[in-house]
């Protein structure tokens, strides 16, 4: 009998291999994808067609974060470009307050309300800044949260199975898994192409180039 899980799909690289990482594993997947007000929303198309290529169901939760906070949401501020390889930079200005705690939340009341075994996400700490909540003592934390605080919560597992991993291991196990990686969209601007220059375009690139495979 194939379990459910919860997947959070964001239409790029990490989540793509973790819903096909959730299928790999005998779950029977369900995406969550959150329309919260980006400076684009051409990652959520994204999204909704890798799913379409898993055969995975999807639904898209519209919760604009009004409140910005965030390049990612504030076409005001300037998106970062260009981060040279092991150069700290501290948290930058990608981080959107809240926002994992935030979606990891509705997905658990999803996932209780449809009896799911377990909670995707695809976070992972080593190409970026150290975001706070993409870390795993924050999932080791969250997972005591909705055991104390829903009724069935001490059955989700929380699954975070790329938090220690670099991009170059992501994209080798998503190759493994026949990921569909020209179906993702990495750019943090959603331009008509890719940047390349941001540093999501820049961490994507430099992993292909390094492992000597073409990104199409």
């Amino acid at each position: 009998m194939r379990k459910k899980a919860v997947v959070l799909l964001s239409g790029g690289i990490d989540s793509a291999t973790t819903l096909y990482l959730a299928k790999s594993k005998k779950f029977s997947p369900v995406a969550l994808i959150f329309d919260y007000g980006q400076r684009h929303g051409k990652e959520v198309g994204f999204a909704k067609r890798i799913a379409k290529r898993a055969g995975c169901p999807y639904k898209v939760i519209r919760l604009p974060f009004s409140w910005k906070g965030s390049s990612l949401l504030d076409r005001s501020k300037r998106i970062p470009s260009g981060v040279a390889p092991g150069r700290k930079t501290g948290i930058p200005s990608t981080y959107v307050p809240a926002r994992n705690l935030i979606f990891l939340s509705i997905a658990t009341s999803f996932a209780e309300s449809i009896k799911a075994g377990a909670l995707f996400i695809g976070a992972h700490t080593q190409d970026y800044s150290g975001y706070p909540d993409c870390r795993k003592r924050f999932f080791d934390l969250f997972k005591k949260v909705i055991t104390s605080g829903t009724k069935d919560g001490k059955h989700i597992r929380i699954c975070a199975p790329l938090v220690n991993k670099n991009k170059k291991e992501i994209i080798k196990l998503g190759r493994r898994l026949k990921v569909p990686f020209n179906l993702t969209w990495s750019c943090y601007k959603g331009g008509r192409v890719p940047c390349g220059t941001c540093d999501s375009c820049c961490f994507r690139a430099r992993a292909f180039k390094e492992l000597g495979i073409s990104d199409e």
